[in-house]
């Protein structure tokens, strides 16, 4: 009989850890300034957020920060903000979730997708730069599932073409780049805070600029009660009523909670990162496997945020991601399931749907005449294949040696006796022709 769990053996994990991974860490004090907001009726004010907007941006390394209600709502603004709007385009990677870029459509303007690398599953520099036209107004630098994107050549490109840089930090917030916060190397950065956010405040999301201009237009967008913070000389005589017809401001239960992670957030951040890379580490000699850590100095993960591993069938006779996962989730560690976002590129709604009856698909309604910006199937053909390539991993809050230990022997377990799954693995083919050289680290 195989050893393997899915085939009768005996599973590897078999006590709950589910304390291991529990999230958000929440604290006496955090409950009792919550329930002080509540009993003062407070929740739709705006002095607590603002308290936790001068400490964010104090942490983030910005200027200026203005919450929000969602981080859909936040990047929405910092779209607009940056004056994205009719026959514009908007360059973004195709596989993120889909509030990188969709709210552009409701400005008007066009999504164009670049494609990814495949180790680091975020945008290719050189990809983007060809993804280029005279509509082109900004790029959109996802730092997808917590690895920092290569912002330094991404921003080279960007201000080679005078195009604005929008960072979504959603799922990396407190990673590092080369030694830098990511979301303070664009022009504005915007993220959500939810509560499966590794920074996580309830519902929520906040924008971070060094610029004046776009802080102002962000609180023109979706803050008509802040009017009155507007300096520019042109924008307050227009002021009193929201520009974009929206009401963003974030309810006080989440700030006051803000207040609290953003100071034990650092202390928590690095705890996930000392169990993650641990995890990792423990794993380093094992074929069909790759970590998906950073490999340029002074760079980290932040968060973690819903952290992967990239596969490689090759190495293990062609087994599929899918029989992978479901061998390691018999043997006790339920995080493991394969694939990641969807590529946008190839859903209806960019292609077919006329959302506001224009007579056109809304993707390219305002494009001029002639000029489709739509691609199909084989368009993007690392973001097509990444399904077959990715798997989710447990994401540790806490570090303990023994659980990590046991966590990680499962998936030895099954690396070891991969043989054993092929007989009943459904082969499924890996998406398109994507040739991986073996990294380690």
């Amino acid at each position: 009989m195989s050893k393997l769990a899915l085939l009768g053996g005996e599973k590897t994990v078999t006590r709950d850890y589910s304390h291991l991974f529990h999230w958000p860490i929440v604290t006496p004090a955090m409950e009792q300034d919550v329930l002080e907001v509540l009993r003062q009726g407070n929740m739709s004010g705006t002095d607590i957020t603002r308290q936790f907007e001068v400490k964010f941006a104090r942490w983030q390394g910005t200027r200026y920060a203005l919450a929000h209600n969602t981080g859909t709502a936040a990047l929405l603004a910092a779209m607009w903000a940056c004056g994205l709007g009719h026959g514009d385009e908007l360059i973004c990677p195709s596989i993120t979730y889909w509030a990188s870029c969709i709210q552009a459509l409701t400005l008007g303007a066009s999504v164009v997708f670049a494609d990814i690398k495949p180790f680091t599953l975020n945008l290719d520099p050189d990809d983007v730069e060809r993804r280029i036209t005279p509509r082109t107004k900004a790029i959109m630098v996802v730092h997808y599932v917590a690895m920092p994107a290569e912002i330094d050549r991404l921003m080279v490109i960007a201000r080679r073409h005078n195009l604005k840089v929008i960072e979504d930090v959603s799922h990396a917030h407190g990673a590092l780049y080369k030694g830098q916060k990511v979301g303070t190397f664009g022009d504005v950065a915007a993220m959500s805070l939810m509560s499966g956010k590794s920074l996580a405040i309830g519902e929520g999301g906040i924008l971070c600029t060094n610029d004046r201009e776009i802080y102002e237009r962000a609180i023109l967008w979706g803050h008509y009660e802040r009017h009155g913070e507007l300096e520019n000389d042109d924008l307050r005589p227009l002021a009193g009523l929201p520009w974009g017809g929206y009401k963003n401001r974030m309810h006080q239960l989440s700030s006051v909670v803000g207040l609290h992670q953003v100071d034990k957030y650092d202390e928590e951040m690095a705890e996930i990162d000392r169990a993650m890379n641990y995890f990792w580490d423990l794993l380093a000699d094992l074929p069909g496997l790759d970590s998906h850590r950073p490999s340029e100095p002074h760079t980290t993960k932040g968060g973690w945020y819903a952290c992967k591993g990239i596969y490689k069938a090759e190495e293990l006779g062609g087994l599929s991601v899918s029989r992978f996962c479901e061998a390691v989730r018999a043997e006790g560690v339920d995080a493991f399931y394969p694939g990641c976002n969807k590529a946008l590129h190839l859903h209806p709604l960019m292609h077919t749907v006329d959302i506001f009856r224009e007579g056109r698909p809304t993707n390219i309604a305002h494009l001029p005449a002639g000029v489709d910006c739509r691609q199909g199937p084989g368009s993007l053909p690392v973001s097509e294949a990444v399904q077959d390539r990715v798997y989710s991993i447990p994401w540790f809050k806490r570090f303990d040696a023994a659980a990590i230990e046991l966590h990680a022997a499962a998936v030895r377990k099954v690396v070891e006796n991969y043989a054993d799954l092929l007989p009943g693995d459904p082969k499924t083919p890996v998406s398109g022709s994507l040739a991986l050289t073996r990294r380690r680290g």
